[in-house]
């Protein structure tokens, strides 16, 4: 897919956008892949606002991963509880233990290995490797493909799965080398 725009100038205004809008939150103030990975997964399918104080209690509980990976499951439930969708705390605590086990309780840096974790899909995976690592990796969710449909002119029905590819193509050839993390929550934004 060739996109016949002037990609460098999107990445400045979409980077000086965000330097300049961007809402102060907790997730924001880190690198830490762990916590990354911990916000990435609260905000699916939650608002932002709701987030935060759990969150922020969250971490405070659950500081690293091993602190995760030991957790006793009813007070993580606990932890979690009003969240809802149960099921999204239990597989961060399955891929967290794997990321303690195998990987010394380093988040793993590369698509290929972090796309193994129980709970991290493909947009998750761009999300932790963009924010944490500074790794241009596309982070597509139903968000980024509406304002890019827009912002490409792709017409592509973006409720059919086959064209999420189609996306994930586009950001990587239009994503910030320089600056991905900041490209991508801008995006996201």
């Amino acid at each position: 897919m060739t996109i016949e725009f002037d990609k460098m100038q999107f990445q400045n205004d979409l980077i000086s956008w965000f330097a300049a809008e961007k809402r102060d939150l907790p997730w924001r103030r880190t690198a830490d892949p762990y916590q990354i990975w911990v916000s990435e997964i609260m905000l699916q399918q939650t608002r932002v606002d709701t987030v935060i104080p759990y969150y922020k209690r969250f971490v405070e509980k659950f500081p690293t991963v091993n602190d995760l990976a030991e957790a006793d499951e009813e007070i993580l439930l606990k932890q979690w509880e009003g969240l809802g969708y149960y099921s999204r705390v239990r597989n961060l605590q399955a891929g967290v233990k794997e990321v303690a086990e195998k990987y010394n309780g380093v988040v793993p840096a590369s698509r290929k290995e972090i796309s193994l974790l129980k709970g991290v899909g493909p947009y998750t995976a761009g999300a932790i490797l963009s924010i944490a690592y500074g790794i241009p990796e596309h982070a597509v969710d139903g968000n980024v493909m509406r304002v890019l449909s827009r912002i490409l002119l792709i017409e592509e029905d973006i409720a059919k799965p086959k064209t999420r590819k189609v996306f994930e193509d586009a950001v990587t050839e239009i994503i910030s080398h320089e600056d991905p993390s900041s490209f991508n929550q801008g995006l996201m934004e």
